[in-house]
């Protein structure tokens, strides 16, 4: 059965209704557009999934030329996410706020082409090079807000991975780089007599943990920093600066070698996921985005931890962003209709960096479990 064919959630919720022997009167009952959702973001939309929605904050935000605060939205279904990033924005805040620098990388896609012998694999990196100015002009024809940055080509054999980069200004950009990387194909098949076989050939590196975005980036690199006081660690914490930094050591560099983990942290997907979905993000990118790095140092008997997030693809405009709840979520950041994705980024370093410094106190002073009893189950200790 096609239910591409009904015309309405409604009608599409009665027929998986009557096939599943069920009734979905919550699944129908959603406040954002049909008409925007079904077209843009849903094929054979039957409702809507609600996702409970707390906010975390006030966090204190430096950059490198204005301190300013934000609540940090978090759609979540666990308990005790919320006050836990909660109490690491209070330690934070009581410290003069986190120092944030957030870098715009750009956004990738990179297809593959096949050749007919490693020498014909060359002649195409050199065409590429010395036709860099016609490609750009092909691909920026498709959108006013898109910039070709860069063409890095990878070989393996005869196939030629060429992985272009582009600025997509507030937005994202994963659809807005696909359609510009298509509209290349033709003119580099026709003058290199070479044949793309996939207009991703993983090179990109989109939505899978991998060595390449770690290194080079994506989206935006962003870096996060705090001196964090005894006084806080002791009263806002309930620990001490000797067994956050045990802790440190013993589960983030030793737990991380062990497991060959791709970076280093306690939790980064736990705040980027409940970020990205009150904001509308693409959530499978928390797949590359917590791929990241803690440290933490001891300076006396206060702490110093830093956080290092190198791909974040995060859009303030386009694809989910759009829809009511979504902007709503971005509102509280003061972030609907701006045009500050650097501002977005920050907020989610800084709330990265408060997540995971309330995450590894709470393991120092041995409270994670009663954490959720108390929070996740509504047990009374």
């Amino acid at each position: 059965m096609n239910l591409r064919t009904y015309k309405t959630a409604s009608e599409r919720r009665t027929i998986v209704e009557e096939i599943s022997k069920t009734k979905l009167p919550h699944i129908g009952n959603f406040s954002f557009s049909e008409d925007a959702a079904g077209n843009k973001n849903c094929e054979n939309m039957i409702g809507g999934i609600q996702v409970p929605i707390g906010v975390a904050g006030p966090i204190t935000i430096t950059n490198s030329t204005e301190t300013y605060e934000s609540y940090i939205p978090l759609a979540t279904t666990e308990g005790a996410l919320v006050a836990s990033v909660n109490r690491g924005a209070k330690a934070v805040t009581q410290c003069k706020g986190v120092r944030v620098v957030a870098e715009k990388v750009g956004i990738t896609r990179a297809p593959v082409f096949k050749a007919s012998s490693v020498f014909e694999a060359q002649k195409l990196i050199v065409f590429i090079n010395e036709n860099f100015k016609k490609l750009k002009e092909l691909s920026e024809k498709t959108s006013s807000h898109l910039t070709l940055l860069e063409i890095k080509p990878f070989t393996a054999g005869r196939n030629v991975h060429l992985r272009f980069k582009f600025d997509t200004q507030d937005a994202m950009g994963m659809n807005m780089a696909t359609i510009a990387v298509s509209n290349t194909i033709s003119f580099i098949e026709d003058e290199t007599n070479t044949t793309c076989i996939a207009l991703s050939g993983n090179m990109c590196v989109d939505k899978k943990p991998n060595f390449l975005n770690f290194i080079e980036g994506r989206g935006f690199r962003v870096s996060a920093d705090i001196l964090i006081s005894e006084n806080v660690i002791k009263e806002t914490l309930k620990t001490d600066a000797t067994k956050i930094l045990e802790v440190y050591n013993s589960k983030i560099i030793s737990g991380s070698l062990l497991s060959g983990s791709i970076g280093a942290n306690a939790h980064f997907s736990n705040i980027l996921a409940a970020i990205f979905l009150a904001t509308g993000q693409d959530i499978a990118h928390v797949s590359e985005s917590s791929m990241g790095i803690t440290t933490i140092e001891r300076s006396q008997n206060d702490i110093y931890i830093s956080i290092m997030l190198p791909d974040l693809p995060i859009g303030i405009v386009g694809g989910g962003t759009n829809l009511e709840t979504q902007k709503e979520a971005l509102s509280i950041m003061n972030l609907e209709n701006t045009q500050n994705i650097q501002q977005f980024a920050e907020i989610i370093g800084g709330a990265v960096l408060a997540g995971e410094l309330s995450l590894l106190s709470s393991l120092a002073q041995n409270s994670l479990a009663c954490a959720h009893k108390t929070l996740g189950r509504g047990e009374k200790i």
